[in-house]
């Protein structure tokens, strides 16, 4: 697999989030409550995730089992998007409880997750990181 302007594309809005996702999360805790910031990352947290939900259904992977070049990594679309529906779905309701939770198991299942299965050798991020930038494969 080559780095494509799709993979590209998906990779900066995944990288992104992963930065962005905490900060927003973090705006909400303890006693200081910073809701200009929460909002502002949350936004753009959300923002980069539908970049990278959308910009994974034009990448195939025929190496790995596959379903017309879909892998089980896939499944995170729908899951990212069902998840950013039913959080501002929670805020719409007001149950603030709610939305908090499910924002923290999307962060940890499409951000933390994905990124976990992307690092393995056998993917095209695990064989940049693993074999050409620290020489390991």
């Amino acid at each position: 697999m080559q780095l494509t302007p799709t993979i590209a594309i998906h990779t900066a809005a995944a990288l992104g989030a992963l930065v962005l996702g905490p900060i927003a999360l973090w705006a909400r805790l303890g006693t200081i409550k910073r809701p200009v910031l929460h909002r502002a990352f949350g936004y753009a947290w959300v923002t980069l995730m539908l970049a990278t939900a959308i910009s994974a259904l034009f990448i195939r992977d025929f190496n790995l089992p596959n379903l017309a070049g879909y892998t089980p990594i896939h499944l995170l679309i729908p899951y990212t998007l069902y998840g950013i529906t039913g959080a501002f779905l929670y805020l719409r309701r007001r149950d603030f409880v709610r939305h908090r939770q499910t924002m923290q198991q999307l962060y940890l299942g499409a951000c933390i997750g994905a990124g976990v299965f992307t690092l393995l050798p056998s993917r095209y991020l695990g064989q940049l990181v693993w074999g050409q930038w620290l020489g390991l494969l």
